[in-house]
């Protein structure tokens, strides 16, 4: 046999073709049937049928033949080639135009897959997977893709090294955290301005607090809506040897708020909010002296429910007590606030009040479920510093009342006497040392005959009243007695 295989066809005989046959196989067939026979042709009929049709209806040709092949090229093909169309066959109708197919929408997963993925699964090509490394990385591909990727990282080791970099890289962009300021942010910014240029008129160190905690407090009832204020919230307190609860709202809460830091107001000079509002119509005993009295004229002297424009009358009495201190001077700072059957001087009471605002505040964000954290570790330990100079006496009273043991040793004032060591830990810790039978006598290292150890948090939830001495996680060693009756005169410093 030849190499070339079209040299062998010159071995074969030609076929013998008609002599009447047309030297141009592609010419009018038809040209010699009857006038009644033969097909009639549209005038508009174009010379090539497929001119015209629409790409996606025309005849598809191989890539390697030229596009404009048309029947008249068909010359050159042998004649058992070409069709004698019957001479009965109806013309073709028209061809009609369909509409243009959608643009692709489709993942490069869902290209790469074909049309057919239900039936079989494609593999899609390696190239495609890497380029989505990094949109996997990010968490941006979608269901298909990510479930492509994932599947080609267990046969790929080194997709997967360059997966888990990507990854590692992404987590270094940025740190989850929450949207809520952190606490310390006020006081860093006041403390680099005042450093860059210090205030004409500072404000009192003692102050500081109660400006801090107002501060933050009124920032928390910016972020709630007018359904929240209506929200409830539940007042706790001890009283004796019990806890005790009074419900309201949080507009209520704001209104007790209002209504106690009054007193400081007023022993400043300043306007008490009960006399120029809705509760001014009352005895002529008004306005009382005691904080649960004067909390019960406010919520029974309005004429509706409080809402949130108590928070307005608020601000601006705590702004106008920051400013009155700051330019009162030193000599401001011991002046006596009375509390009814107790009183305090102003650098404890703006103290007291800054820890009754702490409290309140986690209080009203309890009840709308917003985070809230406690006072910075130098407000807090001020805070805990009162209650435990407020302790003797308080246990002095309880003792008076027959609530707490008598007293075993008693020492001339100012001698050491029985002492308690209370140790709170954490932020705003520290040591003191508590009289045990005479608010005069003074706490002694040396007469320690009980320790106790809280945190620092817990311990000012004690004192607030919110937990009661018998679940108070406290460390404890010595005097079983002596620890419950400070205690329990720790949670009898709450009130409304």
């Amino acid at each position: 046999m030849s190499p070339d295989p079209l040299a062998d066809l010159d071995a074969y005989p030609a076929p013998d073709v008609p002599a009447d046959l047309p030297a141009d196989p592609s010419a009018d067939l038809t040209q010699d049937l009857p006038a009644d026979l033969a097909p009639e042709v549209p005038a508009d009929l174009p010379a090539d049928p497929s001119a015209d049709l629409p790409r996606d209806l025309a005849p598809d040709l191989p890539a390697d033949q030229p596009r404009d092949l048309a029947p008249d090229r068909l010359a050159d093909q042998p004649r058992d080639l070409a069709a004698d169309p019957p001479a009965d066959t109806p013309p073709d109708p028209p061809a009609v135009a369909r509409p243009s197919a959608p643009p692709d929408s489709r993942t490069p997963v869902e290209r790469a897959a074909g049309d057919h993925a239900a039936e079989v699964t494609p593999r899609v090509p390696h190239s495609v997977l890497k380029s989505l490394l990094g949109a996997w990385a990010l968490s941006a591909c979608s269901a298909e893709e990510t479930c492509a990727v994932e599947d080609h990282l267990t046969e790929c080791a080194p997709c997967a090294d360059e997966a888990l970099r990507l990854r590692d890289a992404v987590g270094l962009l940025h740190s989850e955290r929450d949207l809520d300021l952190d606490p310390l942010l006020r006081s860093r910014v006041l403390e680099n301005c005042l450093g860059r240029r210090p205030a004409r008129i500072p404000v009192p160190s003692w102050a500081t607090p109660y400006d801090s905690e107002t501060a933050r407090l009124d920032a928390l009832l910016r972020d709630i809506g007018d359904a929240e204020w209506h929200a409830p919230v539940r007042l706790k307190w001890f009283e004796g040897e019990r806890q005790v609860s009074r419900r309201t709202t949080v507009a209520g809460v704001m209104g007790h708020l209002l209504s106690v830091d009054g007193l400081v107001a007023t022993a400043l000079g300043l306007d008490d909010p009960l006399a120029t509002g809705p509760a001014s119509k009352a005895p002529a005993s008004f306005p009382p002296q005691s904080p649960a009295e004067r909390t019960e004229a406010y919520w029974n002297g309005a004429y509706h429910p409080p809402t949130r424009k108590v928070r307005a009358p608020w601000r601006d009495q705590s702004h106008t007590l920051i400013r009155t201190v700051s330019f009162a001077g030193r000599g401001v700072a011991e002046l006596s606030v009375p509390y009814g059957d107790f009183a305090l001087p102003l650098r404890d009471s703006l103290l007291d009040r800054a820890f009754e605002c702490w409290v309140h505040a986690d209080d009203i964000a309890n009840a709308v479920d917003y985070p809230y954290d406690p006072p910075s570790g130098a407000h807090l330990h001020g805070m805990v510093d009162l209650a435990a100079r407020l302790l003797p006496a308080a246990l002095a009273d309880r003792r008076r009342t027959g609530l707490a043991a008598p007293a075993k040793q008693l020492v001339t004032a100012g001698s050491p006497g029985r002492t308690l060591h209370l140790e709170v830990e954490g932020s705003g810790g520290g040591h003191w040392y508590i009289s045990l039978d005479s608010p005069a006598a003074v706490g002694s290292p040396e007469h320690t005959v009980a320790q106790v150890a809280l945190d620092g948090v817990e311990f000012c939830q004690l004192v607030a009243g919110h937990v009661s001495p018998e679940e108070a996680a406290a460390g404890q060693d010595g005097d079983r007695e002596a620890i419950r009756d400070v205690l329990f005169a720790a949670a009898s410093l709450s009130r409304l």
